[in-house]
């Protein structure tokens, strides 16, 4: 089942450890998109990386890491081997190293202001004090440099992100603290300074281990990729490779139990393997000599020697994990409005801050009781829920879709599918297997055979692949067919001898009007065939899910309407249209759009591909053409029709959750920011409830996982 190719334009892709939030990806995209030789730049938040499209020999990888670094982000070209699950349990690390230190230290500061509350005064308070400086300042310094990196890295870009709030309150904690204790004053904050980073830190910790529950489906299948192989060199040894160093041509083997690392044909040897990468099918199917593998999939039973066809970023595995990180790196309009969102969100909060103080002075309270409240709202206002809310949606309903068998190629193909009204279905290899039988053909000896055989040679269309291999069966040599070409939702023609031939509908080949199956012209002579179309195994009942879910069905195919009438009452599907051109499709779904009707169109064919491009949202069957995959927004793997309904109740349970999420953020500052204002929020319950937020948004969109 070759996917889409990769563009022949170059790629690279960027590790961005430092971005956070929605805030982060436009910046980011913008800077990238503004260097000469930039074609397209996407951020994925949730793996924390960006895919940049150049035209080849335009810039280098150095460049863009240049000039992300003078916008104020930090980067580096992405390895898979390197940056992987160890970058990530690295920074998990060392959040827990930070936190260890800043709970130490709040402890022992706490103790002493304990001293303090209880009644200490004059020379014993001060020096309570210095020590809890002591104590606190270099905790604070090494607890909160991640805070402090982020701010600064921001600034230099000229930008605000969600650390400068952050980390203009714990300066302002620090600052007024030290101040009162030179000058003898009654009030210092150590103990809220160094708790607030602990909050902090406990929460960002929680928040990573969270998303990390939300793993991308890309990593996922990053994972499936084997690390060695045993190559069989030309003289007969044997070696222990990486799979970097395979080429095609070369010979591995794969003892059982073992994942295949790269495409091939079996060249010796018989099993039974774990396909359902391919096909979505969990049971073990077996392969013989000669019969294609895929990387990733899983030798169950007996030793194979393979034959590599692909390595690499050539593999059906990565070409999958291209799709799939397209799918991750899309952006709805929701992305957009929680992006602008965040940008007109940031400066804000720095205005409130400010506000508050200078009310707060106004009003008569002191300086230091004023700094902290504005402390609180700079912190109590940062605007992580807002931003989480429809990255970890989007990243976790994709996940969930890979793991069933379907691949998004668009993002904002989830949207749209969970908008859909409609299911319009091609009959011939979407509600049916797509395999037809010929049950009557041209008799054994006829000359209709070589025709039809050098016709239908190079097609891929499922009666043609019939044919081909009935006349191979036959042993027919191909005739001298000259100048074959293929017309979408009519047939195929070409010159033989001087002599036009036509194969395909019985009408555009020049038979009988109402003629049925498929005719063969060649001059005066006319030549019938006839098949039998087997319906998807699960038709019927794909059909009545689809009726639960409140959705109307059609069916649009170019056979015969009694055909269709046969598959359209089999699965219950009453709108029915048959003998349609692909111009035909075509139109009915426009006709229908402007009904205001939102249409899901799944098909599989050649002549499909213009009402899969201009249907509301589209799917096709892994087994389809080149052309309809391309067309299409979402392909799905398997022999069943399962999948369809899968996939809009995941887009849908992804737009209630995302709508969820977005309340929350509301509901969240609509009553944190009024209490921050009013003084009835210290740094340290501003810091639980931010942190707060924010998980409940990451928790809300990991129900996407379990949706019903």
């Amino acid at each position: 089942m070759p996917l889409d190719r990769a563009s022949t334009l170059s790629e690279v892709e960027l590790l961005l450890p430092d971005i956070r939030c929605a805030g982060c990806i436009g910046p980011v995209e913008r800077t990238l998109a503004a260097i000469p030789g930039v074609l397209e730049a996407r951020v994925n938040l949730t793996a924390k990386r960006a895919r940049v499209r150049l035209e080849p020999g335009q810039v280098e990888a150095e460049q863009l890491v240049a000039a992300l670094g003078e916008a104020g982000f930090s980067a580096r070209p992405f390895d898979r081997n390197v940056d992987g699950g160890q970058a990530a349990d690295h920074t998990a690390r060392d959040l827990l190293l930070r936190i260890g230190v800043a709970g130490f230290a709040a402890m022992n500061v706490m103790l002493l202001s304990i001293s303090v509350w209880s009644g200490a005064e004059a020379a014993t308070r001060d020096l309570l004090h210095w020590i809890s400086g002591l104590i606190a300042l270099p905790a604070m310094a090494y607890a909160g440099l991640p805070f402090y990196r982020s701010a600064a890295s921001a600034l230099a870009g000229a930008r605000v992100n969600m650390d400068v709030p952050i980390t203009l309150a714990i300066a302002l904690s620090a600052l007024s603290s030290l101040i009162e204790t030179a000058r003898g004053g009654e009030h210092a904050y150590f103990d809220a300074g160094i708790m607030l980073i602990f909050f902090l830190l406990v929460g960002r910790y929680l928040e990573h281990r969270t998303r990390a529950g939300a793993r991308t489906a890309a990593a996922e299948l990053s994972a499936l990729a084997g690390r060695q192989a045993m190559r069989r060199d030309a003289d007969g040894g044997r070696r222990l490779v990486a799979v970097d160093e395979l080429a095609p041509g070369e010979i591995i083997e794969i003892a059982a139990g073992e994942r295949i690392p790269a495409d091939g044909i079996v060249i010796d040897g018989t099993s039974d393997l774990d396909r359902s990468l391919v096909t979505g099918e969990s049971r073990a199917e077996p392969v013989l000599a000669g019969e294609t593998v895929n990387a990733g999939m899983v030798n169950l039973t007996g030793p194979l020697a393979i034959r590599i066809t692909a390595t690499g970023d050539r593999t059906l595995l990565a070409e999958i994990a291209r799709m799939v990180d397209a799918a991750e790196r899309g952006r709805t309009r929701y992305d957009k409005l929680a992006d602008r969102a965040a940008r007109i969100y940031a400066p804000g909060v720095h205005i409130v801050a400010l506000l508050a103080f200078v009310g707060w002075l106004g009003a008569g309270a002191e300086w230091h009781g004023a700094l902290m409240i504005a402390a609180a709202v700079l912190i109590i206002t940062c605007p992580c829920a807002l931003a989480l809310a429809i990255p970890t949606v989007h990243t976790v309903a994709t996940g969930r879709l890979f793991r069933t068998g379907i691949f998004l190629k668009d993002g904002a193909e989830l949207e749209r599918l969970a908008e859909v009204d409609l299911v319009a279905f091609d009959k011939t290899g979407t509600l049916t297997d797509g395999k037809p039988e010929l049950i009557e053909g041209p008799a054994e000896k006829s000359p209709a055979w070589p025709v039809a055989a050098a016709l239908t040679a190079g097609s891929l269309h499922p009666l043609s692949k019939a044919i081909a291999a009935r006349a191979e069966t036959l042993g027919v040599a191909p005739a001298e067919v000259s100048e074959i070409r293929e017309i979408p939702g009519f047939g195929i023609e070409g010159d033989l001898q001087g002599t036009p031939v036509r194969l395909g509908r019985p009408e555009w080949a020049g038979a009988t009007p109402g003629a049925d199956g498929v005719v063969l012209r060649t001059g005066d002579a006319v030549h019938g065939f006839k098949f039998r179309d087997r319906p998807r195994p699960d038709m019927s009942e794909a059909a009545q899910t689809l009726r639960g879910l409140g959705l109307e069905m059609a069916i649009l195919s170019g056979d015969k309407r009694a055909h269709v009438d046969a598959i359209g009452d089999t699965a219950g599907i009453a709108r029915r249209h048959g003998d349609l051109a692909p111009g035909e499709k075509l139109r009915l779904l426009q006709d229908w759009a402007a009904e205001g009707r939102r249409v899901l169109m799944v098909g599989d064919g050649l002549n499909d591909a213009p009402a899969l491009s201009a249907a509301h949202a589209s799917m096709s069957p892994g087994s389809a053409s080149d052309v309809a995959r391309s067309a299409a927004g979402l392909v799905f793997t398997g022999a069943n029709l399962a999948p369809v309904a899968e996939a809009i109740r995941v887009a849908r349970a992804a737009r209630r959750r995302a709508f969820e999420s977005f309340g929350i953020a509301a509901v969240y500052n609509s009553i944190a920011i009024p209490l921050a204002v009013m003084g009835f929020v210290t740094p340290l319950i501003a810091a639980l409830a931010m942190s707060g937020s924010s998980l409940l948004v990451v928790l809300n969109a990991l129900r996407v996982r379990s949706a019903r």
